[in-house]
């Protein structure tokens, strides 16, 4: 059975009903082709059932991912992948509308009116997760009068995964492009405040900041690699390697493995299910992000973001809110970072949070981003 996290429950769905109703920008936009649904629940199954055949055996090793991946020796009991799918499919949109921007279609979530005095805030997640991370620290900033959208990068969590070759090739370059004809699409005005957290496609949101500069006001780090000393973790290593790196993509639970690995505590299984549903739908977003892995170079993306936030060359006021109990990466990558421009780079330790403290301690986060926003 899966340990729940020592944070509360996301608001409930009529709180989420009534945050969508203020969605009125995404709910307008001719370019919208599609409304999210919204669903929570889950099943929990017994673990002691050895299955006679598992196809999904070599990813039953944690909590969370056991219960619901096994496969139960009879096949008319709740548990093979196609129910599976169907019991989760409509989980983890709150919020969300589908967005189309030129070839792509993005999944956007969206909470508090475009118009708000406040300002607008752009949250970014890293590999290999989704927007679902932010879920409720956009649901209690919108409480505080901030307008908050945070899309899927391509290649993840609900939005588009092209396949490589075919129109998007997952670089640096392409990922900075999709993202600029989002924020039109999406009429996200100038300046904004931005918040990015996480590995590779969380770097890339970095590195974007540093080559739009007038377009930020403000920006929150959550834990992500900041400088060269920053560790790269095992599942990024095992994807570039080849055969072993196609094999690996393919894992059901890689999302969910990732998180808990990074955190202290272990996913309940209905936030869990959100995070393997992309993996467990197609191999597309398995593809993705061996593509990014592979054309990705972390040494050279960690030394620019180092040198591009240090003194003189970054003036916007910058939160480093750190989960402290994060796995991946150590405090010190953000002491050196803080060192690095000490005027400009405020740092907040997140108690309790591990790699992703938008999900371990939502309500830490929000306090942080609010004080600062």
């Amino acid at each position: 059975m899966a340990w729940a996290l020592l944070s509360p429950l996301p608001p409930p769905l009529a709180t989420c009903a009534a945050k969508i109703s203020n969605t009125n920008h995404l709910r307008r936009a001719t370019k919208i082709i599609a409304n999210a649904t919204n669903c929570e629940g889950s099943k929990d199954k017994g673990k002691d059932d050895a299955p006679a055949f598992n196809p999904f055996g070599f990813v039953t090793d944690n909590p969370s991912s056991r219960s619901a991946i096994q496969l139960p020796e009879s096949p008319a009991e709740d548990g093979n992948v196609g129910q599976m799918l169907n019991r989760i499919e409509d989980k983890g949109k709150e919020y969300g509308s589908y967005v189309k921007s030129g070839k792509f279609t993005w999944f956007v979530r969206e909470t508090g009116p475009p118009e708000s005095r406040r300002g607008t805030i752009v949250f970014l997640h890293g590999a290999p997760t989704q927007s679902y991370s932010y879920r409720v620290v956009m649901s209690q900033m919108s409480d505080y009068g901030f307008h908050c959208v945070a899309p899927d990068w391509i290649g993840f969590g609900f939005s588009d995964k092209p396949q490589p070759g075919y129109g998007f090739d997952y670089t640096e370059k392409e990922f900075h492009e999709a993202f600029d004809k989002l924020l039109d699409v999406l009429d996200i005005k100038s300046p904004f405040f931005l918040v990015v957290q996480g590995f590779l496609v969380g770097s890339y949101g970095l590195t974007w900041a540093l080559k739009n500069n007038s377009k930020i006001s403000k920006m929150a780090i959550l834990n992500s690699p900041l400088t060269v000393s920053s560790p790269v973790p095992g599942l990024f290593q095992k994807l570039r390697i080849p055969l072993f790196g196609e094999f690996t993509s393919q894992n059901a639970v890689m999302a969910e493995r990732f998180i808990e690995a990074g955190s202290p505590y272990v996913l309940k299984t209905e936030k869990a299910d959100v995070y393997r549903l992309p993996y467990l739908a197609s191999s597309g977003p398995g593809f993705a992000l061996l593509e990014a892995a592979r054309k990705i170079n972390f040494q050279d993306i960690s030394s620019q973001i180092a040198n591009g936030f240090a003194t003189e060359r970054w003036d916007k006021p910058i939160l480093l809110a750190w989960g402290i109990a994060d796995k991946f990466l150590p405090q010190s990558v953000a002491e050196e970072f803080q060192k690095g421009n000490p005027d400009v780079v405020k740092l907040k330790w997140i108690e309790g949070a591990g790699h992703m403290p938008q999900e371990d301690w939502p309500e830490k986060v929000v306090d942080a981003l609010r004080v600062f926003f």
